[in-house]
Formats: C-alpha cells, sequence, structure tokens
C-alpha cells in the first residue's frame, strides 16, 4: 500500500500539537520588508512580526513560495516513497498553487494531486487535517483527495478587521473595496466566498463586530453538524480565547467537536492588520 504525504503553505497556521504525529510539510511563503525577506512562521513569528509592524516607517508585502520550494519538498517525499497531496491557499489570493503545479511539472511520474481550498488560515487548515487523518489511517492519494474537496465545500472564515487600509494596501481587498470610505469608527465584518474576500456587512465595534461573527457562523453552518472550529487572531489571543469561549457555550458539545485558537499567520496579518479576529470552521464533517 503507498503512504500518503500532505504538503500545504504556512497560512493553514495549523498548531504544531495536532499535525506532530501527522505526516505534513509546510512551504512557506515570504514577507518582505525593506531589504529583509523573512519566511512565514520560520524566520518570522507571529508576535514579532505583529511587534515590528508597530513602529515599522516601510510596510511589508508578501509572496508566493518559488517553485523550487515546492520540488525540494516533493522530491524527499517521492524518494521516501509517497503520493503526495498538495492543498493551497486560494488562487485568486495568492501564486502559491501556480508555484506548486510548476512544480510538478518536473516530476512526470509521480503521483501528486493538487487542491485549490479556495480560502486560507484554518479554513484552509481543516480540510488539511481531515486529509491527513485519514492518510493515516491507511487512505489512498484519491481517498484523501476526496476528503479534502469535500472539506472545502463545507469550510469558512469570517472575520473583522480594524482597518481596510492593510487589505487596500496589498492589493487583497476584492468585494470589500464596497467597504472603502466607511467611518473610522465601523467595523468591517468580511468572509472568503468564492476565492475571494467579500464584504459582509459593517458595526460600529469590534464587540458588535464578535456578536455578529458568532450569528454569521450559525447562519453559515446552516444546521450541519458536527463543526471544527478555530478563533484566529491578529495580535488579540486574550479576545479570541473569550470569543472561543462564548462560542462553546452558545453551540454545546453537541454542535461543536473541535475547538481551536490560532494566530493569523505574518503573511497573512500583511494584509489584515493587527487586531483581525476571525471565526474559521469546517461542518458536517
Amino acid at each position: 500500500m503507498t503512504k500518503v504525504a500532505v504538503v500545504t503553505d504556512s497560512t493553514a497556521y495549523i498548531p504544531p500539537e495536532l499535525s506532530k504525529d501527522l505526516l505534513v510539510r509546510v512551504v512557506p511563503l515570504q514577507v518582505i520588508w525593506g531589504e529583509q525577506t523573512f519566511r512565514d512562521n520560520v524566520d518570522i513569528t507571529p508576535d514579532d512580526f505583529y511587534t515590528r509592524l508597530k513602529t515599522a516607517k516601510v510596510m511589508p508585502t508578501t509572496s508566493q513560495p518559488s517553485p523550487g520550494a515546492f520540488q525540494v519538498v516533493y522530491q524527499e517525499l517521492i524518494e521516501a516513497g509517497y503520493d503526495i497531496l498538495s492543498v493551497h491557499i486560494s488562487g485568486k489570493l495568492s501564486g502559491t498553487l501556480d508555484s506548486a503545479a510548476q512544480a510538478r511539472a518536473t516530476f512526470p511520474g509521480a503521483n501528486i494531486e493538487l487542491v485549490d481550498s479556495a480560502t486560507t488560515s484554518l479554513a484552509m487548515g481543516f480540510p488539511v487535517l481531515a486529509a491527513l487523518r485519514a492518510a493515516q489511517q491507511g487512505a489512498s492519494l484519491q481517498e484523501c483527495k476526496n476528503l479534502a474537496e469535500q472539506g472545502v465545500k463545507n469550510s469558512g472564515i469570517l472575520f473583522a478587521v480594524n482597518t481596510l487600509e492593510f487589505l487596500r494596501r496589498g492589493g487583497r481587498i476584492g468585494g470589500a473595496q464596497a467597504f472603502l470610505g466607511t467611518a473610522l469608527n465601523l467595523k468591517p465584518i468580511l468572509e472568503i466566498r468564492g476565492g475571494r474576500i467579500e464584504a459582509v456587512e459593517r458595526v460600529r465595534t469590534m464587540n458588535k463586530a464578535l456578536d455578529r461573527l458568532m450569528d454569521l457562523f450559525e447562519e453559515r453552518i446552516a444546521g450541519r453538524t458536527p463543526v471544527h472550529i478555530a478563533c484566529v487572531h491578529a495580535q488579540a489571543e486574550a479576545e479570541a480565547c473569550l470569543l472561543l469561549e462564548r462560542v462553546a457555550q452558545r453551540f454545546g458539545p453537541a454542535v461543536v467537536m473541535e475547538t481551536l485558537v490560532a494566530p493569523v499567520s505574518p503573511v497573512l496579518g500583511t494584509h489584515t492588520g493587527p487586531g483581525c479576529m476571525g471565526l474559521a470552521f469546517m461542518a458536517g464533517m
């Protein structure tokens, strides 16, 4: 029986304690800050990134991994006898999947399947974990791919930002363009839909935004259970933990199977800015 390894990218930010016993390889995107280049979550941690961002005179930008970065990972796994499932950030938000496809083309005899998650953060991480857990139980490459694709269809992420400026500056604003010019005291609620960032609504304070995130989350899961849910944050861990407690109390163990708190990776934080809070989920699986 051929073994299956899963490759993803650093924007998934799967907590190490969940993946330490699973065969996953993470290819980092890059943060470019002036003359310096940092590998996401390797050379720069979320805490370091957001601390530096507060006083930075030059704003960071981001870059996808090179095809060569994927080639190195794929080569190692192929030589170890693995089939490969590679699941990545939305192709409408990043060229990461294109780099993976270019790398795959250099291994014409290998079994490498690519999946566009159409999202990022733990909305991508949960389908990756589903495939990893299946691979650990001996599932085939096609079975793991089918499970990841099913997870993608049942996943989503809703998030509130303090300002749209970072998304605008990074060119990732998408449908949230409609909220530009909003009064400063209104907090935009956004989601990734169809692979792009889309506007949902505006509320007056971040507290109200968190209340609405829970309401919108309930709408999006549409009665599907069980639910895997993560509170993701950009240097707002205490608030994320409180939000997760509120979610657990509101929906209960009959609905919520798995709960996580995780940072937004530096690459994503470049576009969301500090203080971003979100709910990432996978429902009905």
